[in-house]
């Protein structure tokens, strides 16, 4: 259950946090994981990691917010392992302010990367995978897309625009056999959410019905299954993994 056997992963973001145990998981699992992000020598960590637990993995460096480096990127991936079955698009950023003090580069930075990043891996990856009539695409968002949240109007939106845009390319390609869901966490123990006070955490804590934030497995671990052959009568989704925060 839940095999990748000879599959290639793209995960985006994969230097740490989520994008980092996707990358994990996805290896245990079986699959050839190519992880991206800017940072060549996180991700050398990364695919170093991998390779002592006996997984398969590469890393490619650069900016996903350029269309021209991320297609240029793909087409090496193909070339070198004939085909790719699973992206992952997880790049993200914050850059948080209310909106009066929010400039047009702080709007920008973020859409370009959380938003246009997301557009550059589906449109790079779509001509390969209609060609094999199969893939998987999962576009990591945030609960903060769905409910809004003060001083984040950039993170919201580019998070709320990956539903979006989930939702109509699962609507484009789902005649060609490919998959295309949302993953929407929550607060999640990451490096964004170690900012947190410990005041703050506690009142966090008190509005979740688990009782506490996630980790990065428990996203990885709902991108696997989606991942999967097992998930493929599912498409144009958002799954929730906050820990029933959104429904409190």
């Amino acid at each position: 259950m839940f095999n990748l056997e000879n599959k290639v992963a793209v995960v985006t973001g994969a230097s740490k946090g989520i994008g980092k145990a996707m990358a994990k998981l996805f290896a245990k699992a079986g699959a050839h994981v190519v992880c991206i992000s800017r940072k060549a020598d996180a991700l050398k960590a990364v695919v170093d990691s991998i390779k002592t637990e006996g997984g398969f993995a590469s890393y490619n460096a650069f900016d996903v917010s350029s269309l021209n480096e991320f297609e240029k990127n793909i087409n090496s991936i193909i070339n070198k392992y004939n085909s790719i079955d699973i992206l992952v698009n997880n790049a993200g950023v914050t850059r948080d302010k209310l909106i009066m003090r929010m400039n047009e580069e702080d709007w920008n930075h973020v859409i370009n990367i959380n938003l246009k990043g997301a557009f550059n891996g589906i449109k790079s990856v779509s001509r390969i995978m209609m060609k094999q009539r199969s893939g998987k695409i999962i576009n990591i968002s945030s609960v903060v897309g769905l409910t809004g949240n003060a001083g984040q109007a950039n993170y919201a939106a580019s998070k709320a625009g990956l539903i979006g845009l989930s939702k109509a390319t699962a609507k484009e390609f789902s005649s060609r056999g490919i998959n295309v869901n949302c993953i929407a966490p929550g607060y999640i123990k990451t490096d964004m959410t170690e900012k947190i006070t410990d005041k703050n955490l506690e009142n966090i804590n008190t509005k979740i019905p688990l009782g506490h934030i996630g980790s990065p497995n428990d996203v990885a671990n709902t991108a696997l299954f989606l991942a999967s052959d097992e998930a493929g009568y599912i498409t144009g989704q958002t799954i929730v993994v906050d820990g029933g925060m959104v429904i409190n």
